[in-house]
């Protein structure tokens, strides 16, 4: 009688190990997927805590495009390209840049394009949110960690 119920208990420890595993590999995997891109993105390594002025002065050069530019509005673009009206801000503020991206687009006739800085490797899932607008932003990244 002993016996069996050590037999028993073997196989629930078993099966019970299994299913933990399980769902530790199906949890990972999907916070694995909120946090990768859609697409891969042009990501450009900076130094970080630098302020977001830093930033728009290291990847918006002079021949790149405009850096600060006045609209008859007197509202700035960040960076004013040849193809794109570029906004720059911190991915936790992933909205606001998509609101002003938009705002500049419409107001130079430029594609939109927002560049999100990045502080840590959590600030993908800011990246998600604005892939699900599915809006035709240009996206570029900078990775400040």
């Amino acid at each position: 009688m002993g016996r069996k119920k050590k037999q028993v208990l073997g196989k629930n420890k078993i099966i019970s190990f299994g299913i933990t595993f399980l769902l530790m590999v199906t949890g990972l995997y999907y916070f694995g997927l909120n946090y990768v891109p859609q697409k891969w993105y042009e990501v450009q390594q900076m130094m970080p805590d630098q302020t977001e002025s830093y930033y728009v002065n290291q990847w918006c050069t002079s021949d790149f495009g405009r850096k600060e530019a006045v609209l008859w509005d007197m509202t700035r673009v960040d960076c004013l390209t040849k193809d794109y009206a570029i906004e720059f801000d911190f991915a936790k503020k992933w909205a606001e840049s998509i609101g002003q991206a938009l705002y500049y687009s419409k107001m130079t006739g430029k594609l939109p394009a927002v560049v999100l800085i990045m502080t840590s490797p959590n600030d993908y899932h800011y990246v998600k949110r604005v892939e699900r607008l599915e809006n035709g932003i240009k996206i570029f990244l900078v990775k400040a960690y």
